[in-house]
């Protein structure tokens, strides 16, 4: 199977498993931007977490929805809708919902290769 039948498929069937892969993206992008600024090791994990965790998230999100397209609303839309089949542990519902949303876009445009999209959203994901 291809990337864009994977793709194709996962929209239809399962918006929760872009967020899955969606999630590995960002936590790799953002833990090579924390190495990049090179502190102590005791260091990365705290900094990698802050821009990892559900809240921030959704903030960014949030900031970006206003420009996304129309098949990335409709990504962010399907996933935010999706029944996960656990609860958040140290984040409320509606956070939990919003950052399984940027997941999935994060995902979507991974797979789709998308790389200048998946980057521009990746970079805003860790600007303050």
């Amino acid at each position: 199977m291809t990337k864009k039948e994977l793709l194709q498929k996962l929209i239809v069937d399962s918006p929760l498993t872009l967020a899955f892969i969606g999630d590995s993206v960002h936590t790799l992008y953002v833990r090579e931007k924390c190495l990049e600024k090179m502190g102590k090791m005791a260091n990365y994990h705290t900094l990698a977490s802050r821009y990892c965790k559900a809240s921030c998230q959704a903030k960014v999100l949030e900031r970006i929805k206003p420009k996304l397209n129309e098949e990335e609303t409709d990504i962010v839309r399907r996933a935010r809708n999706a029944k996960p089949k656990h609860k958040a542990k140290n984040a409320s519902g509606s956070d939990y919902q919003e950052a399984t949303s940027f997941e999935a876009l994060i995902g979507f445009l991974y797979l789709s290769e998308n790389e200048i999209r998946l980057n521009e959203i990746l970079q805003t994901s860790i600007e303050d």
